[in-house]
């Protein structure tokens, strides 16, 4: 499945995961909202939704009053009989999720930008024990994700050795950036020495 795609970093040139710990009241999303699933709409579902849509549609054309575009209302029948049609999200009470690496690409199929870590999850009421997998540290989580998405999509599976895929993976997808400091001073940093396993930083 590919929310457990991830893992395959755990047999790769790279350094393991940070795991983080979460246990608490729920307040990890996944990824981005708190836990939760979607349900069929209810009549008080529907027409609460219905109240607000018109509600949130005449206040626009109220402050966009000189605006060439207005926002049609609907009449309250017509809104509720459509959102009748509708799922809302509901909160989760009990129950896993699992949430594969985050990401997209930008320019190109190469181009790789780090959107969220992987978790996994457990609600049961108001309390969680999430599990996320971080980067090698704080500083390196991005690079660490996105090198490794470049290496498991676009190396070449036919060099003979991992050494071999490490070097042409450091060639194809550079991760050396220059730092410019407050008094002025640059320094040049690659990442490869953070999120790579030692014995491929030789």
């Amino acid at each position: 499945m590919r929310n457990f795609e991830f893992l395959k970093i755990y047999n790769s040139p790279f350094k393991l995961p940070r795991l983080k710990f979460y246990i608490g009241k729920v307040a990890i999303g996944t990824p981005y909202f708190l836990l939760r699933k979607w349900v069929k709409a209810t009549p008080e579902m529907a027409m609460e939704a219905a109240i607000n849509e018109i509600t949130e549609r005449k206040k626009w054309n109220k402050q966009n009053v000189n605006s060439d575009y207005k926002h049609t209302i609907p009449s309250l029948d017509e809104s509720y009989e459509q959102k009748l049609r509708y799922q809302f999200p509901v909160p989760k009470k009990i129950g896993f999720d699992f949430v594969g690496l985050g990401y997209k690409t930008k320019w190109s199929d190469t181009d790789y930008r780090h959107e969220w870590n992987p978790i996994w999850s457990f609600v049961f009421f108001k309390w969680q024990i999430a599990l996320i997998f971080n980067g090698p540290d704080s500083m390196s989580t991005s690079h660490y994700w996105e090198a490794w998405l470049y290496y498991r999509d676009h190396i070449d599976k036919n060099l003979l050795s991992m050494e071999a895929r490490v070097e042409a993976l450091k060639k194809e997808f550079p991760q050396t950036y220059t730092i410019y400091k407050n008094n002025g001073s640059e320094e040049k940093i690659n990442y490869y020495d953070a999120i790579l396993k030692k014995k491929y930083n030789g």
